[in-house]
């Protein structure tokens, strides 16, 4: 699963896994960088090493990991008593075969922790910081859940099927033999340009730099909503329809913004007509099998 990014008052941490499940995995090292931006881990060393750390860390795997050793976390226990005693990540999780801390390697590396964990360290480092992380993974959650319920998934699939037809109208109508394979490239990223500037107001290189993404891989439209998901669809099938009409570049985008803006307000209303008659309908309590057909 790809990494998902909350933003803790300007700190982006970034979350991976199943966050409507409650089996996500907030990255420790990032939190961690509050306190010290340049050596993370020892911030995270530091906290292992307390008592009452341990104790939280060794009830968690108890209540969730029926591998855990509790020989080995009662070794830990006793011995955080002593002045000289350190832990890092690594030993714990070899020691007694937890699951609630792990590590990535690559790009997106780090220290990720279950989220009750990562939570209590963010407590740790400062409880109004921990604050900050809560609001927005729940407001992750949030997003996460409504796209699921609307099959954002599906649509952000039919989406990339359908930009088939629009590389094949750049193709057959805007590739020519005399351009050199960056111009070539240069085409195709400009006509999705077009498509996101017609939708969200902005390139793909404009939303990277808003969003502090420059030189990773997040997409613009995998963070649309599915009503741009609907719109997109229908706007990459417009502008197919213009490159073979042979209309410039400039032109086709005013016709596709003034398109965008209609139907994502066509849907927009649409939306709210809906979640309004589903509020009706419940307050009278009436149809109730209906009802419960609106409600899935």
């Amino acid at each position: 699963m790809k990494n998902k990014i909350i933003n803790a008052n300007g700190t982006e941490i970034r979350v991976y896994g199943d966050v409507i499940n409650e089996d996500a995995y907030i990255c420790l090292t990032d939190i961690a960088k509050k306190k010290n931006p340049t050596e993370a881990a020892l911030v995270i060393s530091h906290w292992l090493r307390n008592r009452s750390t341990i104790d939280f860390l060794g009830l968690w795997e108890q209540l969730h990991n029926p591998n855990f050793k509790p020989t080995e976390f009662g070794r830990f226990k006793y011995e955080s008593g002593e002045a000289a005693f350190t832990l890092t990540t690594k030993q714990w999780v070899e020691a007694t075969n937890a699951i609630g801390i792990i590590s990535k390697a690559g790009k997106n590396g780090g220290t990720y922790a279950h989220s009750d964990i990562a939570f209590e360290f963010a407590s740790w480092i400062s409880p109004e910081f921990k604050l900050y992380i809560i609001t927005d993974y729940q407001r992750l959650k949030k997003d996460e859940s409504e796209r699921l319920s609307i099959g954002w998934d599906v649509k952000r699939e039919l989406s990339k099927i359908n930009y088939r037809i629009h590389t094949d109208a750049v193709k057959e109508f805007l590739i020519t033999p005399e351009l050199t394979p960056q111009e070539m490239s240069y085409t195709y990223a400009s006509e999705a340009d077009v498509l996101n500037m017609a939708l969200f107001g902005k390139t793909a290189a404009q939303w990277r730099n808003e969003t502090g993404t420059k030189g990773m891989s997040p997409n613009i439209r995998d963070f649309a909503s599915a009503e741009e998901l609907v719109v997109l669809i229908n706007l990459e099938d417009t502008n197919a329809d213009l490159i073979r009409q042979g209309i410039n570049q400039i032109d086709r985008l005013k016709i596709l913004r003034e398109k965008a803006y209609r139907q994502l307000q066509t849907l927009i209303n649409n939306q709210k007509a809906i979640e309004s008659l589903k509020t009706h309908l419940i307050a009278n309590d009436k149809s109730k099998g209906f009802v419960d057909k609106l409600k899935q």
